[in-house]
């Protein structure tokens, strides 16, 4: 066995202080929620882009948007960098308290649809890290 003192990267340091689901962090455990239909994936001008890549199982980021004129208790929900949708306003209050308390969130994609040529309709499942 190696004794020797390992130098920590930025790297390591920034996976290590994550709050992702594939972050090092020791007893935790996904929690599931909720079930959802992305709102507003409509109003993202890069869906078309973003569609294709979108696939049963893919782990979306969530973040606050506690500034936002429309909805105080708004949670993005991202692709990469995208902002693709939001958790629906009727079952964003809770989640976004819990947000703001410090508790991780992410969603997991379960099917992606076209519909009617123009609406692309993501079911996913929001979960708690704990």
């Amino acid at each position: 066995m190696n004794h020797q003192i390992m130098k920590i990267s930025p790297e390591l340091l920034e996976m290590m202080g994550s709050k992702l689901p594939n972050s090092l962090q020791p007893f935790s455990r996904e929690i599931f929620l909720l079930d959802i239909i992305v709102a507003g994936t409509s109003y993202c001008k890069k869906i078309d882009k973003v569609y294709p890549k979108l696939e049963k199982g893919l782990v979306l980021r969530m973040q606050r948007h506690p500034k936002n004129r429309h909805d105080e208790h708004a949670i993005g929900i991202y692709f990469e960098r995208i902002r693709i949708g939001w958790v629906p306003r009727e079952l964003n209050l809770i989640i976004s308290r819990l947000m703001d308390a410090g508790k991780a969130f992410f969603c997991r994609v379960e099917g992606v649809e076209l519909v009617n040529d123009y609406w692309v309709k993501i079911d996913a499942k929001i979960y708690m890290v704990e």
